[in-house]
């Protein structure tokens, strides 16, 4: 290689020192400056029988040449052939190219920037963390049936009213606060009940509240309190007997443990649960009602002890509120509570499935499945309760 080299610089400087004496021997020349070439002319030459007249400087850049086709073929890179193939250099453009340049005689006067004399106040408002949302809708439901129908019935009346508030706080760093409140409140009339004309068939006021320190992305330190009793007195058809009453019972329940954030499905399913290893369940009952004839079934209603007014229990609890937006048009709500004190389980799950006819106008379906081994046993269905009704009415988020 180093031979070639020092072949290929010798040359070139042979050929620009003929180059200087005579201009007709600039031509072989060029072949030493451009991309390494095999010419079928360097061949021709060195097979010749006949001498030709290709000049001194010919022949030393023919056997340059030679002596790098024989010894690196791997650097040659084109053939005379390609480079005949490619063209030549277009001869048909005489003519110069001229852009045509419009020079424009003034140019605009561009606005002036207002001077502002007095100094700018620069405003920060203070960014807001809290959030508030809610729903309330008015569902109605009717049922006739004659009094000769055959397989018998029952006409009845009923409404539901419910309403949801949330305002919850979000600090975007490590700490947050939720607050649900939950309202809800239906009535019903039956021709058969002689006793009251009406009697509530749904009662709730329920509060959730927790306080969250972020662990992970998901997960919190949480500590949950969940508050509910009811409005009204509960009451069964044809029966004198006062079943529940606003504060009898109230339940209370607090719980440490942890809170994770549920957006799964691209947030279709949205929601919280909460796993609290320990909790305490708190249950009052009014010690007046004691004293009533009517109301002597409370101690083996609610779990409670004879001759007081409250139960007092440590467990574990599960609690969670989901929304899954299954399409457009049908939303499915599902709360799920329970709790352990490892003498007694409690078991609940709400699951409210809304169908949305128009804006304003959504059915509704209510199922409630509720376990609960503090109650009396019953023959059929043990420890379980069922509560489910179906209506049309109004709603309205905002």
């Amino acid at each position: 290689m180093r031979k070639i080299a020092f072949c290929l610089a010798a040359l070139m400087a042979l050929g620009v020192q003929a180059a200087e004496e005579n201009d007709t021997v600039k031509a072989p020349m060029y072949r030493l400056f451009v991309p390494l070439t095999f010419y079928h002319s360097v061949a021709g030459h060195q097979l010749s029988l006949t001498e030709e007249e290709a000049g001194e400087v010919g022949k030393a850049v023919d056997k340059a040449l030679m002596d790098i086709y024989l010894k690196r073929p791997d650097l040659i890179q084109n053939t005379e052939t390609q480079m005949e193939e490619g063209g030549t250099l277009r001869s048909d453009l005489d003519e110069p190219i001229v852009q045509k340049v419009e020079l424009v005689e003034q140019v605009e006067p561009q606005p002036e920037a207002p001077v502002i004399d007095e100094p700018m106040q620069l405003v920060v408002t203070k960014p807001s963390f809290w959030t508030f949302k809610g729903d309330g809708s008015l569902q109605f439901m009717q049922n006739f049936v004659s009094g000769n129908w055959y397989k018998g019935g029952e006409s009845n009346y009923s409404a539901v009213g419910a309403l949801t508030l949330e305002a919850n706080y979000d600090n975007k760093q490590h700490w947050k606060w939720d607050n649900k409140l939950e309202l809800k409140l239906g009535m019903q009339t039956s021709r058969s009940d002689k006793v009251h004309k009406v009697k509530s068939n749904e009662d709730l006021i329920r509060y959730t509240g927790k306080v969250g320190l972020q662990a992970s992305k998901r997960w919190y330190y949480t500590l949950q309190v969940l508050a509910y009793t009811q409005f009204t007195h509960g009451l069964k058809a044809n029966d004198t007997k006062v079943y529940s009453a606003f504060m009898s019972p109230l339940n209370l329940n607090v719980g440490l443990g942890m809170d994770y954030k549920v957006e799964w499905m691209n947030k279709k399913l949205t929601g919280t649960v909460n796993l609290a290893p320990v909790a305490l369940n708190y249950r009052y009952v009014k010690r007046s009602w004691f004293d009533d004839e009517q109301t002597q079934w409370f101690p083996s209603r609610y779990g409670i002890e004879e001759n007081k007014h409250f139960l007092l229990d440590i467990g574990s609890q599960v609690t969670a509120s989901l929304e899954w937006k299954l399409n457009d048009v049908v939303t499915w709500k599902s709360r799920i509570y329970g709790f352990t004190s490892y003498k007694r389980f409690e078991f609940e799950w709400e699951n409210t499935f809304n169908l949305k006819v128009s804006r304003f106008i959504t059915a509704t379906i209510f199922l409630f499945p509720r376990f609960d081994d503090a109650n009396k046993r019953d023959d059929s269905l043990g420890y379980w309760q069922f509560k489910e009704y179906s209506s049309l009415g109004f709603s309205y988020s905002f």
